[in-house]
């Protein structure tokens, strides 16, 4: 089972990137969670695109999504919704439109983050699920984690100390992975 994990955030300390590595650390043996990023990724210009093509980093990570049982967003919530940065990057692996299936199509999604805030990702998680449907993807809803007050979840060295949040986060995985697996047979 090959699942790819992507951090929307840009920031050295994020806590999502922090929630991907802890996601990592807690998947089933049977499970290779690869840690992809929107790094390199750069806003989204058609004329650039018409006139070079598809940046290098866009088609790594097209590819790298193609080739995995499920792909894992770890959002941030920015403004109540999704962060630019990350809805760019989806932006980018959308074109051409006619590479939406490859990457997308059908394909498991899972939406899952941490904030600082009081309620986590709920806003932004919600707002994926219109870009989802849109680009054909298919949500898996069995399960949420939306990591609440991140810096109290996380050490100063990005480490998941929080225990109840380190057991959804793991069963938040293995059921994703389950659903996968059922979905490719």
């Amino acid at each position: 089972m090959r699942l790819v994990g992507l951090s929307g955030s840009l920031r050295a300390a994020s806590y999502n990137s922090a929630l991907l590595r802890a996601a990592q650390e807690t998947a089933p043996p049977d499970v290779e969670l690869i840690a992809a990023t929107i790094h390199g990724i750069p806003l989204y210009d058609g004329d650039l695109e018409a006139e070079q093509g598809l940046p290098e980093a866009v088609v790594a990570l097209k590819d790298l999504i193609a080739g995995c049982d499920g792909l894992m967003l770890f959002t941030p919530e920015y403004n109540n919704s999704i962060p630019g940065p990350f809805k760019n990057a989806i932006d980018w692996l959308s074109r051409p439109s006619s590479d939406i299936g490859r990457v997308f199509g059908g394909r498991p999604v899972a939406v899952l983050g941490a904030s600082p805030g009081p309620f986590g990702t709920l806003m932004s998680q919600a707002a994926w699920l219109p870009v989802l449907r849109t680009l054909g993807a298919a949500p898996w809803f069995g399960a949420r984690v939306m990591v609440t007050r991140a810096g109290d979840a996380f050490d100063a060295e990005g480490r998941l100390i929080d225990a109840d949040t380190r057991r959804r986060l793991s069963a938040f995985v293995a059921g994703f992975a389950d659903h996968c697996r059922g979905a490719s047979a």
